[in-house]
């Protein structure tokens, strides 16, 4: 199945939701970054929720989600645009922690205290910055939290990741529903009531569910309305040109001591793993243009 987002609404507009398969995407950052099962499975919530926070923005708006925190896992970094391009890396990607007593990954653990802050690049002169401690460290809670500090939005999400035996993603998933202005009391116990039958999103995919019977389950008796759907894809637009543009920034001095070591230097990007090489007759170039 390829990865995807359908946005929903209910209950005569007064709900909204979205549903995302992200298999292939956190699967793709796996391989990108080499994470540890922990990790993936941080990475892969994070990147979820991106992806679906992303398809609430319009045209050319960027949304950055960064997770920074005090545990081995160091800190994560997710970008997401509306045409549900997202990519992301981890600070810490092999991070090897013991299993919760319930044999799951300890997401929370990894990560340890810390904060979640929310950019939306919007094209206004100064970006949106939201800024919420992280609550669980479940990464699902922490949005749902920042919804209901931050933008005044009671909200429920959902994020998972399933990992195979063999370290490889069997499935990846999530969900975010919000309320809007003047829903009715009967509508927030419908929902509460559809919510405890999402056990796990992954356990959803697992029985052979679609995105379509997630959203039926959440939105069951609400009149849900399926609005578009969209393709997801982990993808990095890093280029050659870029790095060439980001070493011209660092100036003339620094740049002149990397052609005083005589060797070619070496880049990659955080985001894709990708790996740059510079020649010195590039860093040259790159010094006139300086």
């Amino acid at each position: 199945m390829q990865d995807h987002i359908i946005r929903a609404s209910a209950d005569a507009g007064h709900v909204r939701a979205f549903a995302a398969y992200t298999k292939k995407v956190v699967e793709d950052a796996r391989t990108a970054h080499n994470t540890s099962p922990v990790m993936t499975a941080a990475l892969g919530r994070l990147l979820t929720a991106g992806a679906m926070m992303g398809a609430m923005m319009k045209g050319d708006d960027l949304l950055t989600l960064q997770i920074k925190c005090d545990g081995a896992a160091g800190g994560l970094t997710v970008t997401a645009d509306a045409e549900g391009h997202v990519k992301g890396y981890c600070m810490e990607p092999m991070v090897l922690i013991p299993a919760r007593p319930d044999h799951k990954l300890d997401v929370a653990g990894a990560l340890g205290p810390g904060y979640l802050r929310v950019i939306k690049d919007m094209g206004l002169k100064e970006p949106y910055i939201g800024e919420t401690q992280l609550v669980s460290g479940e990464i699902a809670e922490d949005i749902t939290y920042y919804y209901a500090q931050s933008e005044q939005t009671p909200s429920a999400v959902g994020l998972g990741v399933l990992m195979s035996r063999d370290n490889t993603v069997a499935e990846a998933g999530g969900f975010i529903v919000q309320l809007m202005p003047d829903a009715s009391e009967e509508t927030v116990a419908k929902l509460e009531k559809n919510l405890q039958n999402v056990k796990s999103v992954t356990d959803v995919y697992k029985d052979g569910k679609t995105t379509e019977d997630l959203l039926s389950i959440l939105l069951e008796g609400l009149d849900m309305q399926l609005l578009d759907k969209s393709d997801v894809s982990f993808r990095c637009d890093c280029s050659a040109a870029k790095i060439e543009a980001a070493l011209i920034s660092i100036g003339k001095k620094d740049l002149l001591s990397l052609i005083d070591e005589g060797k070619e230097v070496e880049m990659g990007c955080s985001f894709c793993g990708r790996k740059y090489i510079i020649s010195q007759e590039k860093l040259k170039e790159l010094y006139s243009e300086a």
